[in-house]
């Protein structure tokens, strides 16, 4: 036997690890550990590491210092994005009406010329082939119409790019 160590090392460290000490241990158990250095120590260190890991138990948990610099620097860029894009949603709406007015003055301006090219256009190109025989009286419909859900389709794709890239 060591010098270091006691004969009934074992038995104490049993009861602190089953956390029996010191309610469940015989009085002669105890007596011995106020005696003995090695087993008073032993219950010394062993009850100071069972306290701290309950006082450390108890205390919350933080996540990964990776995950919170990763979520702070999605917050800026995000925050970024929308300082910097406030100004360009204000500009392509001015953009818009700006462009929707232009269109307008010219309609009115030039309506009674682009009637008269509207109404020739398809003799002009020889699509009254194309056209069925009832909707002849109606030639401008069959221009402007296809005309307006192109316009309104590629400005609806434009507007979807445009918010895509942002």
């Amino acid at each position: 036997m060591s010098p270091f160590t006691c004969a009934r090392e074992r038995e104490v460290s049993d009861l602190l690890h089953n956390g029996h000490w010191p309610q469940a241990c015989p009085a002669d158990l105890r007596d011995h550990v106020a005696s003995c250095r090695s087993c008073s120590d032993l219950v010394l260190v062993t009850g100071s590491f069972q306290v701290s890991r309950r006082l450390t138990a108890e205390l919350p948990r933080l996540e990964p210092a990776g995950a919170i610099w990763w979520r702070a620097q999605l917050r800026r860029r995000n925050a970024a994005i929308e300082k910097v894009s406030r100004p360009i949603i204000g500009a392509q709406i001015f953009a818009l009406a700006m462009t929707l007015i232009v269109i307008a003055a010219i309609a009115v301006w030039q309506f009674g010329n682009w009637s008269a090219w509207f109404a020739d256009f398809p003799g002009t190109l020889h699509l009254g082939a194309l056209i069925p025989p009832s909707f002849s009286e109606n030639g401008f419909l069959w221009i402007i119409m296809p005309a307006i859900a192109t316009i309104a389709l590629l400005s609806g794709i434009v507007a979807y790019l445009a918010s895509e890239k942002q």
